[in-house]
């Protein structure tokens, strides 16, 4: 049974084994994982709980066992919300990515988002794929989220409100 529930300090330790994993964080920059102290996580944790509904974490369990996160984070300005997924490499390709990335839409346009994005790295084909069937579609970044003469290292895919409710009722 799949369980997709908020973050919270009793999950803390999983979400820094599955940062501290090179696989999990190679398409983010971190071939050799990102490890963060304790007391980096429980800041970062504050941080999730005090700005709670605007962004949230969430920690995706199978039968108990932790598999990955889910995450969004919603721009107010451009009503537009960030989406990220990580999974360790047990859980992938069975599902378990569709329904935790699509609880973190769900809850990002619950919580006053109309549109949500993704920017994953082109090498990152599975995700691709992913974001694809979930509706997403790529797009040219927006001028808001480009650092002035950043390269990207990354595609930009966007999923508007109305095209994810038409696909989940169809």
């Amino acid at each position: 049974m799949l369980e997709i529930k908020e973050t919270t300090i009793e999950d803390i330790k999983s979400v820094q084994q599955l940062w501290s994993d090179g696989d999990v964080m190679k398409f983010v920059g971190f071939p050799d994982g990102l490890h963060e102290t304790d007391e980096e996580m429980q800041g970062w944790l504050r941080w999730i709980e005090s700005n709670r509904p605007t962004l949230n974490h969430y920690s995706i369990f199978e039968d108990g066992k932790y598999c990955g996160e889910s995450f969004y984070e919603i721009d107010a300005e451009h009503q537009s919300a960030a989406l990220d997924i990580k999974l360790f490499g047990f859980a992938r390709g069975r599902g378990i990515a569709t329904a935790g990335l699509s609880h973190a839409i769900k809850e990002a346009f619950q919580n006053g988002a109309e549109t949500v994005w993704v920017d994953p790295n082109p090498e990152n084909l599975k995700a691709i794929a992913l974001y694809k069937r979930l509706g997403f579609h790529q797009k040219d970044f927006p001028a808001h989220l480009v650092s002035e003469g950043e390269a990207s290292r990354s595609i930009y895919m966007e999923l508007c409100k109305n095209g994810f409710y038409e696909q989940i009722t169809v």
